[in-house]
C-alpha cells in the first residue's frame, strides 16, 4: 500500500467523517471528485459532483490547490483533512 495514505475526512455539511484511502500519485482535484462520490455513496445521501468543493487540512488549515499532487502535499496517513464546499 505505498501508493496509497489513510485519511479521516471529516464532511461538515453532514455532520460525519470517513476514513478514505487515497491514491498518493493523483491530482487534488481528482481527490476531491473521489471524495465526493465516496461520501455520496457512503452515506446514502445525494451530493452534487459538479458542485465546487474544496480541501482543508484539519490541523494546519492549508487549502489544498486542484492542481498539487497529493504526494508534493502534507497529506500523509493519518492526516485529517476537511472536505467544504466553496464559498
Amino acid at each position: 500500500m505505498n501508493n496509497k495514505v489513510l485519511v479521516r475526512l471529516f464532511v461538515p455539511e453532514l455532520d460525519q467523517n470517513f476514513d478514505l484511502f487515497i491514491p498518493v500519485n493523483e491530482l487534488v482535484w481528482k481527490i476531491k471528485k473521489l471524495a465526493v462520490k465516496s461520501v455520496a455513496d457512503l452515506a446514502n445521501v445525494n451530493l452534487n459532483i459538479q458542485d465546487e468543493y474544496v480541501l482543508i487540512n484539519k490541523d494546519s488549515a492549508r487549502v489544498y490547490q486542484n492542481n498539487e499532487i497529493v504526494i508534493q502535499t502534507d497529506i500523509r496517513n493519518a492526516t485529517e483533512l476537511i472536505l467544504m464546499h466553496k464559498m
